[in-house]
């Protein structure tokens, strides 16, 4: 197994269950300890965990739930919502728009109107959301079923032949220094075709995925121009960003910032 494949198993466990132990993770990934715990080591390096006597448990409770599930994630739902909201108001009818797979990229389709629009996903909630409206013309890479996503060795070269006109993005963290991060290595190929694809790159995502940082990085900060959030990020926050030339739009009371 790789190193890379090793660090998300152990990622994934954490998020699970809040702690793991070295016994453990050796037993589960068929490695000695002491690659455990020089695994534990670099993660801890990265902030994601905090290493303690024989195992290793979560930097931040926050990281809960971030990793890919079989349902959609229910926290932080207003904050979703108001993110959502603003992002809406970047389509147009007739675009050709992708949405990448996320809560938030979710409740972005479920308030779709049903109308000319072309739809490119690979989650298939958001599948299941806009089959209902006739209007909106669905694109689907295809693949092979990972948790709630088709995933495909393919999809990347397939994505980069579309004519996107703008994608909107999820994340689990946004960090200064590490930039948009994830913690599954099958879903960069995929997000780094439709930054290169699309004429417009948005990331979406609600206040708790600032200044947190996964195990993989797909974009630089950079790289996504707009981050399209919710009212609740801190001034301080959205100032610590926009000053390092990314555009911070806030939807809720407060409102856009351009």
């Amino acid at each position: 197994m790789s190193a890379i494949k090793r660090y998300e198993s152990i990622m994934e466990q954490l998020i699970a269950k809040g702690e793991v132990t070295v016994a453990d993770l050796a037993a589960r990934l068929g490695v000695t300890g002491k690659t455990i715990r020089q695994d534990l080591e670099k993660l801890e390096a990265k902030g994601l965990l905090l290493r303690t006597h024989g195992g290793a448990i979560l930097a931040n409770e926050g990281y809960s739930g971030l990793f890919p599930d079989k349902t959609p994630n229910g926290k932080q739902t207003n904050e979703k919502y108001e993110a959502a909201m603003c992002a809406l108001s970047f389509i147009e009818p007739n675009d050709i728009i992708a949405l990448d797979s996320g809560s938030t990229t979710l409740q972005i389709a479920r308030l779709l109107d049903n109308e000319p629009l072309t739809v490119i996903t690979n989650d298939l909630y958001i599948i299941s959301e806009l089959i209902r409206k006739d209007q909106i013309r669905l694109v689907v890479p295809g693949g092979f079923r990972s948790r709630n996503l088709l995933v495909s060795e393919d999809a990347g070269r397939f994505l980069q032949k579309l004519n996107v006109q703008k994608a909107f993005l999820s994340t689990t963290g946004i960090h200064p220094e590490y930039g948009f991060t994830i913690f599954t290595y099958m879903h960069m190929e995929q997000k780094q075709a439709l930054i290169r694809s699309a004429k417009q790159v948005f990331c979406v995502a609600d206040n708790s995925k600032f200044d947190k940082c996964a195990l993989i990085t797909f974009a630089k900060l950079s790289d996504i121009p707009v981050i399209i959030t919710d009212s609740g990020l801190p001034e301080a926050t959205a100032i610590k960003y926009e000053e390092a030339g990314v555009r911070i739009e806030q939807g809720g009371s407060r409102g856009t910032k351009g």
